[in-house]
Formats: structure tokens, C-alpha cells, sequence
């Protein structure tokens, strides 16, 4: 069964919290809560696909170092470990606080490289301590992405299926407009060393003016009378568990945070399970190990191109149809082992399996399913715990996604197709 509408998704919330009477549900007047959502989708993925966008930048300032490897390394490990003192003290913190400190830790992190490239590098090759400067403001951006991605996924866990739609449909629109940028970017400057410079400026400036749109977007979002509404409804959840069980101790919380997790473990393993696949395929396999006579170094962009526009083609479909039954889900998540063989069959494979339809093709069906069933699981998660803990129950989901990611680039490494 699709979505059916705002109004039913939020009675549904309103019976699962037992909060009385429903009162009169506030409207997302011009769509600006859902339009504000999205933006926070696509900024918290930005930073993160301004460094790894830039890598031939890097790789020419810094030949002697696997930059891509250690930059994916350092920003998951400080992720995976902020994301799990978050989790741990989810109760005593503030998701607005949080995702407000996160978004000011981006833009730190994003003013270093652009900075740093007029000021002292200024294209020269070898300034390595130049390369450590640069590794710390990847680290500062993990630390960001988790508080922000972490904050923004929990609290619109907290409301109707659209919003955490919006989040999801975020992040793929971040990877298609980097992929834009990077068809700009070949197309109009050159690739000498002032060509690359360009580029990597423009990566991180567009970054950087996003991250200050979402700040101020984010800010004016608790003005908002429908996102006040639901705010208000968790508030009141959170008393009457407070009335029903006594105040939040150590012990009480993490009896909590068990069975949060035990309510959510299989969406959790359903994500993990699509990031490695997508990961260890993506895009290690399209830009390594697929050539076109044809399209030459233009083949590897327009394939992460095609996978970008894909992914947001799956996640915006669950805003016209949402599978609900989380068990198909979860097993299609397993049906997608299958990319593995079709893949290898384009390596090494009849000649016509060699070409760039069969390729093109299958990439672009690991967008869409990896798309649609991480929007569909993304908004399942929450809605399986009781309101007050749906943001807990959002970020666990996130845990889950960043551990996915971990795995699925190391599993890149010795999968050589």
C-alpha cells in the first residue's frame, strides 16, 4: 500500500502515541518543512562528495599517497565513533544543538581546502603537511556528518513518511548535482594543474554555500507550525513515559536502547546489506575496471552520472508508492548478491556483455534499487518504535548505513572482479 496522504500518516502517529483526541493537523503550507528536509538531505552528504569529487586535485598534489582510500578511512572510522557517543547519549542531548554544531563543523572543515589552496599551496606538489591539514578537515567532516546526518534522519523519524522521503531523496540529489559538477568541470576547464584548482574551488564553494542555505533553513524548520505539531506530540510521548516509568537512568536507557535495537535490527542489516553491494561495486568497479573505446575517460563520469540520477529516481518513487511489508524488502536487499555475477559477466562474459549498454544498464539498476529499498527501509525503521524514540531508532539506522559503507569499501579492495 502507497502513502495515502499527510493527514493519514499523521493519525496514524497520533494512535500509536495515545495522545487524546487529535487536534487539528497544521498544513505544510507551500511544502517548505518538506522542501527544508530534502535541502538537509542533500547538505550532509555535500562535503563528503566535495572531497572524494576533487580526488584527481589531491591525487596531483599528493601522488605518493592513496588519497581516496585514506580519506574514506578516516571520515567512516571518526563517523562510526561519534555516531555511537551519540546513540549512547541521545537522552541527555539535543537533536537542534547538535545538527546546528554539525552544519558549523562542515563549513570549518569545507573553508580549509579552498583556503589553504590560495594561501600556502597554491598548486606546488609535495606540501605534505598540506595533506595532513587536509586529512583533519575529512575527520572534522565525519564528526559533522554524524551529528547532522545522525540529527536530521532521528528527527524526521519523528514525523510522517514523507519527510524522512525528503531526507532520503536529499542525498541522492547531492550525488547527482556533484556528478553535474563534474561534467562541468571536464568539459570547461582543462586538466593542468590551474584546471584542477578550479575545480576543487568549485566543489567546495558550492558546498559551503549549501551548508550555509541548510543552516539558515534549518533554523527557521521549528517555526513551522506543522514540524512544532509533531514536536509537540513527542514531547507529550516523553511524559507519559517519564509518568508511566520514572526518570531516564543509565540502567532504564540502555534496557531502551536493546530493545530499540532489537525492534529495528533486520531494516538495520537490510541497509548494511545494500551499502556493500552498492559500495564494493561502486564506484571502484566503474571507474577501474570498465573501458569504452567510444567514450574514452567520459565513460567512467557518465556511468556515475547515470547511478546518481538513478538513486534519486528510487528514492522519490517511495513518495508515489511505499512497499510496506518489510519482509519483501528485506529480501530483495539479499537479491541484490545477483549484481555480483552480472557484473563479473561484463568482464569477462560474452563480447556483447562486454559493451557499454550492458554496463550502463546494470549501474543503472544499482542506482534505483539501492534508491528505493534504502527509502523504503529509512522510513520503516522509525515507525517501528514508539514515537519518543523514533530519533534514536533513526540514528541507530544510520549506525547501520555507516557500517554498511565501512564494509562495502574494504570489500572493494580484494573483490577484483
Amino acid at each position: 500500500m502507497g502513502i495515502s496522504g499527510e493527514d493519514t500518516e499523521s493519525s496514524r502517529l497520533l494512535t500509536t502515541t495515545s495522545t487524546g483526541s487529535p487536534c487539528k493537523i497544521p498544513k505544510d503550507s507551500y511544502h517548505f518543512a518538506y522542501i527544508i528536509y530534502f535541502t538537509l538531505g542533500a547538505g550532509f552528504l555535500l562535503p563528503w562528495n566535495a572531497f572524494i569529487t576533487a580526488v584527481d586535485y589531491f591525487s596531483y598534489l599528493y601522488p605518493d599517497v592513496s588519497v581516496d582510500r585514506i580519506f574514506a578511512v578516516v571520515y567512516m572510522v571518526v563517523a562510526l565513533f561519534c555516531l555511537l557517543l551519540i546513540i549512547a547519549y541521545t537522552h541527555k542531548s539535543d537533536a537542534f544543538v547538535r545538527i546546528n554544531i554539525g552544519m558549523a563543523i562542515f563549513i570549518v572543515g569545507l573553508l580549509v581546502v579552498p583556503i589553504m589552496d590560495v594561501v600556502y599551496i597554491k598548486g606546488q606538489t609535495g606540501l605534505y603537511s598540506g595533506f595532513y591539514v587536509t586529512v583533519a578537515a575529512v575527520g572534522l567532516s565525519g564528526l559533522g556528518d554524524a551529528l547532522v546526518q545522525g540529527g536530521v534522519i532521528g528527527s524526521a523519524g519523528e514525523m510522517p513518511e514523507r519527510y524522512m522521503q525528503a531526507v532520503v531523496a536529499g542525498t541522492a540529489a547531492s550525488g547527482v548535482l556533484v556528478s553535474f559538477l563534474r561534467i562541468f568541470t571536464k568539459a570547461v576547464f582543462s586538466q593542468d594543474t590551474q584546471g584542477l584548482r578550479r575545480s576543487a574551488i568549485l566543489y567546495f564553494s558550492v558546498s559551503i554555500v549549501v551548508m550555509a542555505v541548510c543552516i539558515v533553513f534549518y533554523n527557521v524548520a521549528h517555526r513551522l507550525p506543522v514540524i512544532k505539531y509533531y514536536r509537540n506530540l513527542k514531547a507529550q510521548a516523553v511524559n507519559e513515559e517519564k509518568e508511566e516509568k520514572g526518570s531516564l537512568t543509565a540502567a532504564v536507557w540502555g534496557a531502551t536502547l536493546w530493545d530499540i535495537l532489537g525492534r529495528v535490527k533486520w531494516y538495520g542489516f537490510g541497509i548494511l546489506l545494500i551499502y556493500v553491494v552498492t559500495l564494493s561495486i561502486f564506484p571502484g568497479y566503474i571507474t577501474e575496471d570498465v573501458h569504452s573505446k567510444v567514450l574514452k575517460d567520459w565513460y567512467p563520469i557518465l556511468l556515475i552520472a547515470g547511478y546518481n540520477v538513478f538513486d534519486l529516481v528510487g528514492k522519490s518513487l517511495t513518495a508515489v508508492y511505499l512497499l510496506e511489508n518489510a519482509k519483501i524488502a528485506i529480501s530483495a536487499c539479499i537479491a541484490r548478491l545477483l549484481f555480483y555475477p552480472l557484473f563479473l559477466v561484463c568482464l569477462h562474459g560474452p563480447e556483447f556483455f562486454r559493451t557499454e549498454i550492458p554496463v550502463t544498464v546494470l549501474t543503472c539498476l544499482l542506482g534505483l534499487t539501492n534508491g528505493y529499498l534504502t527509502s523504503v527501509l529509512m522510513i520503516l525503521a522509525p515507525k517501528a518504535v514508539q514515537l519518543q524514540h523514533a530519533e534514536t531508532a533513526g540514528i541507530v539506522i544510520v549506525l547501520f548505513l555507516v557500517v554498511g559503507l565501512a564494509i562495502g569499501s574494504i570489500v572493494a579492495w580484494f573483490w577484483v572482479i
